[in-house]
């Protein structure tokens, strides 16, 4: 196993864009002439198609080889750790609106890089066996 990377799964930006849409045509449908109503539907749309758009121009969130992981930081940036950068990988499972909900957390010493499953497109379980795998 030389190389591996994790994306944001295609449905997500679709969803995103979709939601993005609703809202605007929900604030058309029920402005009734209020200008604040409007503004603020097509506020909340931009917005999803903002983050819609960060999905699909930069889906892949982490890749790992044997040299280190390349993480995605801020809107678009990325930082490469070298292995002996990183202090532990390891998964947090919490209960969320009834449901278990898991987290891949990556010690880089100075931040803590933290990826749910829709942000991986896979369990976080898995990539922190494959990283584990991948580690010196």
């Amino acid at each position: 196993m030389d190389a591996c990377s994790w994306r944001v799964p295609r449905k997500i930006p679709i969803v995103k864009l979709t939601a993005a849409v609703g809202v605007l045509a929900v604030g058309l449908l029920f402005d009734d002439g209020d200008v604040v109503r409007l503004v603020l539907a097509a506020m909340v749309a931009a917005g999803l198609a903002g983050w819609a758009a960060r999905d699909l121009i930069v889906p892949v969130r982490v890749a790992a080889d044997t040299d280190g992981v390349t993480v995605l930081t801020g809107l678009a940036g990325r930082r490469r750790l070298a292995w002996s950068q990183i202090e532990g990988v390891r998964v947090d499972s919490r209960p969320r609106l009834g449901m278990r909900a898991e987290t891949l957390e990556i010690d880089a010493g100075d931040q803590i890089l933290v990826f749910s499953e829709s942000d991986l497109g896979a369990s976080p379980s898995d990539v922190a066996a494959t990283l584990s795998r991948l580690s010196p």
